[in-house]
């Protein structure tokens, strides 16, 4: 299989709050193959969505997929500082781009010891650090900096930051060639709590009979979630899905020979959320493949995890 798509994806620039680039992205791709896809969806996008996108597909679905599209970084505040967006990494070096008024940016990450103020009491024996970059210029402030982008792909895994959740998105793109019945939403704001799933779930409500939705995200390699052992259903993160629909997806997924992982944890979530949280009785799954290194510049994907998401989600929008 091609990664070609998912490469030109992780490249895109698209940090929380500022999903412009990959939401244009997206819908030029929809435009230019969508009449080779099994069955032609009715696209929907524009103003109130914001960046956010909706593809139907078939007269009556009842069950969507969700990919958010915008990626954590790092915004510019004042005297160098960088102010995390969403959960990134920041380790010494590490290279980042974006662009202000006056063009293209490149500069690196530096981590600064805090100097206690004159007369403040020492708060810790551990130095705290200030996140600031390091540039030939100054970057003018509120500039969204991300990960430059280093692709990497061998006979096993796929490397590059951003796999969450480019690859998400990636998974939704390859599934929409052959879906027949079912929504596939594109969202926005996801890797800051969220916040753009009540409109969208509130227009999914009005103008369908949606009663379940998997997420098509990216979790964490554990040492009860491995590389190459499948996709990863989650039972729970810090929400907990409704038991019944899960228990249903692991008895549809143990009909074939498509490889799952169960995964437990306490912490982390998605727009799963916002599902869980909104006052529509809809079921939700998260469903994603596991990477290590994850909200870095190397985040690293096994192929056959990626094969197993994406045959997970072409049989469950069917059987579902």
């Amino acid at each position: 299989m091609s990664f070609e798509l998912l490469k030109e994806m992780c490249g895109i620039f698209a940090p929380a709050g500022d999903e412009y680039l990959m939401s244009r992205f997206i819908l030029d791709y929809v435009e230019k193959n969508k009449r080779n896809w099994k069955v032609q969806p009715e696209v929907i996008a524009g103003s109130h969505l914001q960046d956010c996108i909706i593809l139907v597909f078939g007269d009556k679905p009842q069950t969507a997929a969700i990919a958010h599209m915008d990626s954590i970084g790092f915004m510019v505040r004042y005297e160098r500082e960088l102010i995390k967006v969403g959960g990134p990494r920041a380790k010494e070096g590490y290279r980042l781009v974006g662009s202000d008024s006056k063009g293209e940016v490149t500069c690196e990450i530096h981590l600064e010891d805090i100097k206690p103020k004159r007369g403040e009491a020492k708060r810790c024996e551990t130095p705290q650090k200030k996140i600031v970059y390091k540039a030939d210029r100054e970057i003018e402030r509120g500039t969204n900096l991300v990960f430059e982008c280093d692709f990497r792909e061998d006979e096993e895994y796929v490397q590059s930051c951003y796999l969450d959740n480019r690859l998400g998105c990636w998974n939704l793109l390859k599934l929409a060639e052959t879906l027949e019945e079912g929504i596939l939403i594109f969202s926005t704001y996801e890797e800051v709590g969220g916040g753009a799933m009540p409109f969208i779930l509130d227009y999914l409500k009005h103008n369908y009979l949606i009663r379940k939705v998997l997420i098509s995200d990216i979790t964490w390699v554990t040492e009860g979630v491995k590389h190459g052992k499948g996709v990863a259903i989650s039972v729970r993160d810090s929400f907990i899905p409704r038991r019944r629909f899960v228990k249903r997806i692991v008895e549809e997924l143990e009909k074939t020979d498509i490889p799952f992982q169960i995964e437990v944890e306490s912490s982390g979530g998605s727009d799963g959320k916002e599902v869980q949280f909104s006052p529509f009785a809809i079921d939700w799954c998260f469903i994603g493949a596991p990477e290590d290194n994850v909200h870095t510049p190397d985040e690293k994907v096994h192929k056959k995890d990626i094969l197993a998401m994406l045959r997970a989600y072409q049989y469950l929008m069917k059987v579902l």
